[in-house]
């Protein structure tokens, strides 16, 4: 009797030490620190575009610039807004101005490794409902 509740405390012991190590790695931010790249098809059969993404990581804070092409072909730098990580889920917007109207385009997705998978949710046309569309950034080495 007495053995098996020695056993059954050593059991509660080492399952209470992995969960504890299993919590610990959740809470535990993946490094979504670095240069990431991504480019999205031109519109109207046009050249693709090529997006860069600077991130820095403190914590659960992520701030950085986003580099995209404009409208007109130029290169737009913008500051991240709202940049969280969690996890491996990572979240920030950016916004532009236009004509004297702001527009905010969200991105969501998950860190592995040196790759983001996600989704861009950009302001819909004429002030219409959010286009959504998949992301995948690399991270520059």
């Amino acid at each position: 009797m007495q053995r098996t509740q020695k056993s059954l405390a050593s059991l509660v012991k080492v399952g209470l030490a992995l969960l504890t190590f299993g919590v610990t790695v959740q809470l535990q931010a993946a490094d979504a620190s670095g240069t990431w790249t991504w480019s999205t098809p031109g519109r109207d059969g046009g050249p693709e575009r090529k997006s860069t993404l600077k991130l820095k990581v403190e914590g659960e804070k992520v701030t950085g610039k986003l580099s995209a092409p404009g409208r007109q072909g130029n290169t737009t730098e913008l500051d991240i807004e709202e940049g969280k990580i969690k996890g491996d889920e990572i979240s920030f917007q950016v916004s532009r101005e236009f004509n004297g109207n702001k527009f905010t385009t969200k991105y969501h997705g998950k860190v592995s490794g040196d790759t983001i998978k996600g989704e861009i949710e950009a302001p819909g046309r004429g002030g219409g409902d959010p286009t959504k569309r998949p992301w995948e950034a690399k991270r520059e080495k």
